[in-house]
């Protein structure tokens, strides 16, 4: 498992006093008023920021950072990535999961036989779908429900699936 969780990521500047423009990649945007700090990926380092204020505008939050006070300053920013380690990540429910967490995992029919592995989780609103890459390169999506999902093993990383007819089609 990851040890760091994104978050959001930079898209743009915001104003001329270093305020960035986040993309969020959470369920819960309000959860950027209560970050304490946040880790940018630099793709060489990890820097550790503090937000000094948070709002919100349109489907993106804006931040300004205590350790940045210009345009300048947050210009080389664009595109990267902001992260909490698993301690300051959202406390998951009963049978939910971060989607980094559940990517690479063996997927099994309840049958015992190999279906594939989960390459990507797409949110669609109504239900995540899982994306299921086979053996022969083919996919498979599967609705993650309790009808199609059966159970997963975190620690073995495996999932058990039921296949609804049809899905394989």
């Amino acid at each position: 498992m990851e040890e760091f969780l994104t978050v959001g990521t930079i898209t743009t500047p915001h104003g001329v006093h270093g305020e960035v423009k986040i993309f969020p990649q959470t369920d819960d945007v309000k959860r950027f008023k209560k970050l304490k700090e946040v880790y940018l990926d630099t793709g060489k380092e990890k820097i550790l920021l503090h937000p000094e204020s948070v709002k919100f505008f349109k489907q993106f939050v804006i931040i300004k950072f205590k350790e940045f006070n210009s345009m300048n300053e947050v210009e080389g920013l664009r595109n990267k990535e902001l992260l909490v380690d698993r301690e300051h990540a959202v406390k998951l429910q009963k049978d939910e999961y971060f989607i980094s967490d559940l990517i690479g995992m063996k997927v099994y029919r309840e049958d015992d036989s190999l279906l594939g592995v989960l390459s990507d989780v797409l949110q669609t609103g109504a239900n995540d779908v899982y994306v299921v890459t086979k053996e022969d390169g083919g996919e498979i999506l599967l609705p993650a429900i309790k009808d199609c999902i059966k159970g997963v093993d975190m620690k073995e990383r495996v999932m058990k699936v039921f296949v609804m007819p049809g899905l394989e089609d």
